[in-house]
């Protein structure tokens, strides 16, 4: 199956009630999907979830999606509603493994060149620059879409970020895949993302 790439927001208010209450009710079941001393990580996820659902490891949210996964029969779209009852947002997802490929290629050149490590778990501030440069740098890499809106509307206000996505592209030695769909992802995570001031989650499924 397919690698997915989910992004996440939180609702933190809401995940205090929800979510907190339903791991009180259904312990026995989620403590089969979550790892080793079971007990006392979920009592762990518990506290984080009452203090801020975004103190959660990337491991206890791995635990929770596979929870709520199966409590929805694997439906993607009963799973995507039930997590945003209960305070975790799915808003953008890359379910196709090639561009999830290239997308994690496109980040790593990011951050090696801009020494900046943007992790599971990234502000928004921080995640929003880093996806200008993917619209840069994805533009540049389709060449017909460096003409779109975003590219054209961003380039003027980011001129660091710009040079930046042309210089790793011509430092590149082994050929660059195109990827349109991956530029289309970047614009769209742009457009979700701009305005917001919390922390943006990213999570692998298979």
């Amino acid at each position: 199956m397919a690698e997915k790439l989910y992004f996440i927001k939180t609702n933190p208010v809401v995940a205090k009630i929800n979510l907190y209450n339903k791991l009180c009710r259904e312990e026995e079941h989620v403590l089969q999907f979550l790892e080793e001393d079971r007990k006392t990580s979920l009592e762990l996820i518990k506290k984080k979830t009452l203090h801020h659902i975004d103190d959660i490891s990337k491991e206890e949210l791995e635990g929770i999606l596979k929870w709520f996964n199966a409590r929805c029969s694997a439906d993607p779209e009963e799973l995507k509603a039930q997590l945003f009852i209960h305070g975790i947002d799915i808003f953008h997802e890359i379910s196709d493994s090639s561009e999830t490929e290239i997308f994690h290629q496109i980040q790593s050149d990011y951050e090696k060149h801009s020494e900046i490590s943007l992790g599971y778990k990234t502000d928004a501030d921080t995640f929003n620059q880093f996806l200008i440069y993917g619209i840069f740098f994805s533009g540049i890499m389709n060449e017909k879409d460096s003409t779109n809106f975003h590219f054209d509307y961003l380039k003027a206000g980011n001129r660091n970020l710009y040079s930046l996505a042309e210089t790793v592209l011509q430092e590149k030695t082994s050929a660059v895949t195109q990827a349109p769909k991956v530029h289309q992802h970047f614009s769209e995570l742009y457009d979700c993302t701009k305005f917001y001031k919390g922390n943006i989650l990213r999570l692998h499924s298979n």
